[in-house]
């Protein structure tokens, strides 16, 4: 039998996944070090595997318990945004199918852009239903940050092209017409919450960076709205945009500060 190259080895890989295949035995035998090195590689991505696969099994806990109830179309619900100076609160409602896979599937805030973009990609073309709500900075304003963000979350639910029978809701206690469980960094625990988490923080991280384009001053594109050291001293230079909080500090300060000086001259 033909001795293959390293680069047919390689490929062969890609389509084993079976420790036990006689392949493996084979490459074992074979002395050449870049033929070693590429069955460490393989034995490592395997390793991986398992541990996102476990990972995974972790996160789908509550989506198991409560289809085991009887339940169907679980949604995962959650938010992002409530902490900057500017820009929306957003929230995401997801409901998956029974038979959703996404090795890595996490907490947004764990993920880097380019793999939340990824799994973004991945939830919308998979979910059985999805939406996303954003309550901006005027209203937030008006009715507070605490009922914005509950707003934000009822209407995700009730826009909704599928209804759901149960909701899984990242600790928020939201008075809905479904039974619902309320988890304590449920972004972290569910992978519809995950799953609703990536998708508001996509969507949210997309429109600041539109904002950005009109307001380059403040970067938006980076900073998304959260108060650093660059964007407060935007504000400080140029003022506040209409897509800022006047109702959060540092931001309501300056605007006081302004009315005191203005009324001093």
């Amino acid at each position: 039998m033909k001795r293959l190259s390293i680069e047919q080895i390689e490929k062969q890989l890609e389509s084993i996944f079976d420790e036990k295949d006689p392949f493996l035995l084979e490459l074992g035998k074979d002395e050449r070090k870049g033929v070693q090195n590429k069955l460490v590689k393989w034995r490592k991505q395997r390793e991986q595997e398992k541990i996102l696969q476990a990972k995974f099994n972790e996160m789908n806990f509550f989506e198991r318990k409560y289809r085991k109830m009887g339940y169907q179309h679980i949604a995962g619900v959650d938010e992002v945004g409530r902490g900057p100076l500017a820009g929306p609160v957003v929230a995401a409602a997801v409901i998956l199918p029974e038979d959703f896979f996404l090795a890595g599937i996490d907490d947004s805030k764990k993920l880097s852009e380019k793999k939340r973009l990824e799994y973004d990609k991945a939830i919308r073309k998979e979910a059985l239903a999805l939406s996303v709500s954003m309550i901006h900075a005027n209203e937030i304003d008006e009715i507070n940050i605490y009922e914005a963000t509950k707003k934000a979350m009822k209407n995700a639910i009730v826009s909704l092209s599928l209804t759901p029978d149960f909701l899984l809701i990242d600790a928020m206690k939201l008075d809905t017409p479904y039974p619902t469980d309320s988890i304590i960094k449920g972004d972290a625990k569910s992978i519809s919450i995950a799953a609703a988490s990536i998708v508001a923080k996509v969507a949210r991280d997309q429109l600041m960076k539109e904002l950005s384009t009109c307001y380059p001053a403040y970067g938006f594109q980076q900073n998304m709205g959260y108060g650093t050291k660059e964007h407060i001293f935007a504000l400080e230079q140029h003022g506040i945009t209409p897509y800022h909080r006047k109702s959060f500090a540092p931001v309501k300060d300056l605007l006081i500060g302004n009315l005191w000086n203005f009324g001093r001259n």
